[in-house]
């Protein structure tokens, strides 16, 4: 076998989408990016969102709109993949790195707490592997210290915390729609909240500065000799960048909407067919407090061992692809000089190791990785 980590999964209905943007020949910022964040806003019930090139890109508009003065600190958890904080430096400011839990690999609210000052000004949630932060309590130490909540969501689109979408617990949410991700635009994310004047004025930050976009400029345009010969016409009054979402993307995106859930749930599905059968293999154990309860949203499977770097090697001669999810940015070169006593996350990441776990994989593939762990275990 040749099982993959990770992989999309799309078919006839996304290609259909597509056609209909190829059919209308209009493939950049258009109807359909305005359709899916309409939709987007109704699914995970939140007042506006705004379709975007990446999750980096909804990470670093999101902290562009609080203008936050330079040299402000911004609270990450120590355990992400780089966007988390390379945003806080496009914004000038400084990341303050937060050790987490060592059962959940989320941010560590007591070391939060002991890690704000006056300086701090906002703070950047993960919620890492799809596990949810406990939003409740970081939004009232947030509300006691003053300080701005945006949610990273790029692991647990579709994904509740005590019956609320995660996205919608804090001041900003931020999605992303890459390739590998819960559900797929190819490339892509999403800015949401329920405070459509905090993020409204992100629109033209998204198109260069630009304000109003093509598809806009020319619906306002038909009406009056005066806007029909003004169709061309737009103001720049800020320094914008080029992180549109555009119409193919937006495409797909509509049709992995409508297969989210029903992705969330094969992966809860994979999932506890994993924790079945590795049970039995006591050097194994778990990356999450993994549950299947119907309202999770996993977007990959990890365990813990000591032998990581041979059963690599070894699943690897089998066909089967791993990874490691993550190595702490406090160990980064760029991020050494921000680690202030990360020591848990610069510790238990040696052991992580995340297994095959897309929405396609199938039963006998799961089988095919329980087996062959179970081998290299017996063989030790």
């Amino acid at each position: 076998m040749n099982i993959r980590l990770f992989k999309p999964s799309v078919g006839e209905k996304e290609l259909n989408k597509i056609k209909e943007a190829f059919d209308r020949e209009w493939l950049g910022l258009g109807p359909l990016v305005s359709e899916f964040e309409e939709k987007w806003s109704n699914y995970i019930g939140c007042e506006m969102s705004i379709g975007v090139n990446s999750a980096t890109a909804a990470l670093h508009l999101a902290l562009k709109a609080f203008h936050f003065e330079k040299g402000k600190k911004v609270l990450v958890p120590a355990i992400t993949f780089t966007s988390t904080a390379n945003v806080v430096l496009y914004n000038d400011l400084v990341p303050v790195f937060v050790d987490v839990d060592p059962a959940t690999t989320v941010m560590n609210l007591n070391d939060l707490k002991n890690k704000i000052d006056a300086d701090c000004v906002a703070v950047i949630p993960v919620h890492n592997g799809g596990f949810p932060v406990p939003m409740d309590d970081l939004m009232e130490i947030a509300q006691q210290n003053d300080l701005k909540v945006i949610e990273d969501c790029a692991h647990c689109a579709g994904g509740s915390y005590k019956g609320k979408k995660l996205g919608t617990w804090g001041h900003i949410g931020c999605f992303s729609f890459e390739e590998k991700k819960c559900m797929t635009t190819g490339d892509g994310g999403m800015i949401c909240s329920n405070d459509v004047n905090l993020i409204e004025p992100l629109k033209p930050y998204r198109w260069v500065g630009i304000d109003k976009d093509t598809w806009k400029r020319v619906q306002i345009a038909e009406g009056t000799q005066e806007n029909e010969a003004m169709h061309w016409h737009y103001e720049i009054s800020v320094l914008g960048y080029k992180y549109n979402m555009n119409d193919v993307m937006a495409a797909i995106g509509l049709v992995q909407l409508e297969k989210l859930d029903q992705m969330n749930e094969r992966r809860r599905k994979t999932i506890t067919r994993y924790i079945d059968g590795i049970k039995e293999i006591p050097e194994i154990s778990l990356y999450l407090p993994y549950t299947n309860n119907g309202n999770e949203a996993y977007w990959f499977f990890a365990i813990r061992i000591e032998d990581r770097d041979n059963l690599i090697i070894y699943l690897k001669s089998q066909g089967i692809a791993t990874g490691v999810h993550f190595y702490p940015l406090t160990m980064q070169p760029l991020y050494e000089k921000y680690d202030i006593n990360c020591n848990v996350a610069n510790t238990i990441w040696k052991e992580f190791l995340t297994l095959p776990s897309h929405a396609d994989l199938i039963e006998e593939e799961i089988d095919y990785v329980i087996d062959h762990l179970k081998t290299f275990y017996r063989n030790k």
